[in-house]
């Protein structure tokens, strides 16, 4: 019998480059799509696939993440004064229970594999989610990482979330090598992190969502740098296949890379675009600027 999944861990210690200059005095991972940071919709997510422990791995300036999950006593009471109460209600909804959310600090930006490595004592010896807030992903029914968790309860081991993309673009991925693959789930002998498209061992590239065994550590504290001269979590979980089975799903659902420009902004109207106080708003004004 696999363990529970109860906790997540979120690396939010990036400098978000990318998106300069917004980003040089707000984290990257506060960026709204349409009326809700990033961060929120990956924590939402791991409420609803039934997270109870939530870890931020931080860095310089990003006590904005912090304070957006914190109360803010003067904008609540000031809200409750204008009988602004659901204004109110959408403050408290999104506050995690207390006692369920910790911070860890990423002293210096090694790469996403050493920003996992830093929640490591507070994840101890069970397995655990992690959650790239730049990796947005819109569903019908379960959300992603919900799938991914019935996913492990079956086979254990580590799972991730993963998709097709063009060839030509693996070199942007940590890329799976299959062994057996049903069209939902893939069975990897093998990982490579940001391979030329000549030597991608296939086009199924892992995205933003991952449940991992606590082994991973113990290849993670080895500190063995990778693509970009940094650690890199791709290169720890194909060190320690076969001893722990690795496999990648095929999420229902759809992915936007809001680490790209043009990927973010296609969020925003994908996201703005299914809520009927906007929908007519917006499809009005991509008419009228798309019509000159």
């Amino acid at each position: 019998m696999t363990k529970p999944v109860r906790k997540a861990v979120f690396p939010v210690g990036g400098l978000g480059t990318r998106f300069l200059p917004a980003t040089k005095a707000m984290p990257k991972e506060m960026l709204p799509v349409v009326d809700k940071p990033l961060i929120q919709y990956a924590v939402e997510e791991a409420i609803e696939a039934g997270i109870e422990q939530f870890i931020f791995v931080t860095g310089r300036g990003k006590t904005a993440l912090e304070d957006h999950f914190d109360h803010t006593h003067e904008l609540e009471e000031t809200l409750l004064g204008k009988g602004k109460t659901d204004a109110h209600q959408v403050v408290l909804d999104l506050l995690p229970n207390p006692g369920t959310v910790f911070y860890t600090r990423q002293m210096k930006p090694k790469g996403l594999g050493h920003a996992v490595w830093c929640a490591k004592e507070l994840i101890g010896d069970e397995p655990f989610a992690v959650l790239l807030a730049d990796d947005l992903i819109k569903t019908k029914g379960d959300c992603c990482l919900k799938q991914m968790i019935k996913v492990h309860q079956e086979t254990g081991g580590n799972v991730v979330a993963i998709e097709e993309v063009p060839r030509e673009e693996t070199f942007k991925y940590g890329v799976l090598n299959v062994t057996k693959d049903d069209g939902r789930i893939a069975q990897a002998c093998g990982l490579v992190e940001k391979p030329a498209p000549e030597n991608a061992p296939s086009n199924l590239s892992i995205i933003g969502r991952y449940i991992l065994q606590p082994e991973v550590f113990a290849e993670l504290e080895k500190g063995n740098l990778g693509a970009g001269n940094e650690i890199q979590l791709t290169d720890a979980l194909a060190n320690i296949i076969p001893s722990v089975e690795f496999r990648g799903l095929r999420f229902e659902g759809r992915r936007y890379d809001c680490g790209s420009k043009l990927g973010f902004i296609e969020a925003n109207l994908a996201f703005a675009l299914d809520r009927d106080d906007l929908r007519d708003g917006v499809e009005k004004i991509i008419s009228e600027l798309t019509s000159k």
